[in-house]
């Protein structure tokens, strides 16, 4: 089964949990992923569906070592690991990340994003983006896209847990068109992460 009609399968079925009607485009994949490099590894990434930002990462120098998928999708995480057996494939919630060790002791310097934020409840971006931060170095970046024009994580979450996030770039050539958004920490962190 070729890659958009397995993603338009899995949207049939689960709607709101894949939140879009095809997968990625590379554009978006390129825009992503641009401010990741090898400096960055371990990379941990959220909702890799097809693999589309899998592929760039590993583009960009991202050895399949060196990258953890977390994947709750059934069908895409068995899809995942056959692609890429060297790659760590995690099939559960990402609202779960603070339970899992994907790399042991090591920090991840980037987290990549395909989750559809905006979709979900505050509490679960909450604990989506605790566990995230909990895998990140103190200079790591969670790196997120939306459909919309605003950071998909409300402001009011970003100050509580001492966040910000920047606009990296837009691109047209992603169905809908699609902005990414760099989130960090701030220089001085609140409490909480």
């Amino acid at each position: 089964m070729n890659e958009q009609l397995s993603f338009l399968c899995n949207w049939v079925s689960a709607p709101r949990r894949v939140a879009a009607i095809a997968p990625s485009s590379k554009a978006l994949a390129t825009l992503i992923t641009s401010g990741v490099s090898l400096d960055d590894a371990p990379v941990i990434e959220l909702g890799p569906g097809t693999g589309v930002f899998t592929r760039q990462l590993i583009e960009r120098g991202i050895p399949q070592e060196q990258l953890a998928l977390v994947e709750f999708g059934s069908h895409f995480a068995r899809s995942l690991r056959e692609e890429f057996p060297a790659i760590r494939v995690f099939c559960m919630d990402a609202a779960r990340l603070g339970g899992i060790q994907p790399f042991g002791r090591e920090k991840a310097g980037a987290v990549v994003s395909g989750l559809p934020l905006l979709s979900m409840p505050p509490l679960q971006v909450v604990r989506i983006l605790r566990g995230a931060f909990a895998h990140l170095r103190q200079d790591g970046a969670f790196y997120q896209f939306t459909y919309g024009p605003r950071c998909p994580v409300p402001r009011a979450i970003l100050e509580r847990f001492g966040l910000r996030a920047r606009y990296v770039g837009g691109t047209l050539a992603n169905l809908p068109p699609a902005a990414v958004f760099q989130i960090s920490r701030n220089p001085i962190p609140a409490k909480g992460f």
